[in-house]
């Protein structure tokens, strides 16, 4: 367990850059107190001690903002970004070296058993305020952009966007840890659609008016 706690530690002072101290990251930081907590409940509720793993999740709750069912199953070296607001549901799975900002949910869209909570690959990121909602894989390197609603599976190594979210390719290239925390400057999905909705409806006008011009020659 202290192992465990050492290396999240590593991976928040890897990627955050105002984490100055490995005892800052331990007394301040929710989302590795978030994470901590949360194996401490995994471990019972995998011993079906369902009752003590579930208060010691709404505890942390409590004390972080942050609510993780025990249930779920988290790879090592996810790093909750501030955190405040996230919600990680029963059967969701998330694999290693994932980024998770504020305001995230992974959670599911109705009451059936079973698996109902969607599966991030390794090296995902998630940006602030998206939902990704469903029983469907994030495939590997995937990029979500803040505020996008993800309702289908996304391919590995493709970026999402929007509401619902659509896939944009980032020309082939990984999106990879720790280089690109990028969760702002994506490609806009929508705005392409509209800029070539512009262009056909440019071209259709120039042809309207050479037919006009032919009528009236």
């Amino acid at each position: 367990m202290f192992k465990r706690l050492k290396e999240d530690i590593a991976v928040v002072k890897e990627r955050d850059p105002a984490a100055r101290s490995a005892f800052e990251i331990w007394l301040t930081y929710s989302g590795l107190h978030a994470v901590h907590s949360y194996r401490h409940a995994h471990w019972f509720y995998e011993r079906k001690f369902y009752t003590i793993a579930r208060i010691i999740s709404q505890f942390a709750r409590f004390r972080t903002g942050i609510e993780i069912h025990p249930g779920a199953k988290i790879g090592k070296g996810l790093f909750i970004d501030h955190g405040m607001g996230v919600v990680i549901g029963e059967t969701a799975e998330i694999g290693d070296n994932c980024l998770i900002y504020q305001g995230v949910t992974l959670g599911g869209t109705g009451k059936d058993k079973g698996k109902r909570h969607p599966t991030l690959g390794n090296n995902v990121m998630v940006g602030a305020g998206a939902k990704v909602l469903g029983p469907f894989k994030i495939g590997d390197n995937v990029k979500i952009a803040a505020n996008a609603v993800v309702l289908e599976e996304i391919p590995p190594n493709c970026t999402a966007a929007g509401v619902p979210a659509r896939i944009v390719r980032n020309r082939g290239v990984k999106v990879g840890f720790p280089a690109d925390l990028d969760q702002v400057h994506i490609p806009d999905p929508v705005a392409q659609e509209m800029c070539a909705m512009e262009m056909k409806i440019e071209k259709l006008q120039k042809e309207i008016s050479k037919i006009e011009n032919e009528k009236q020659l």
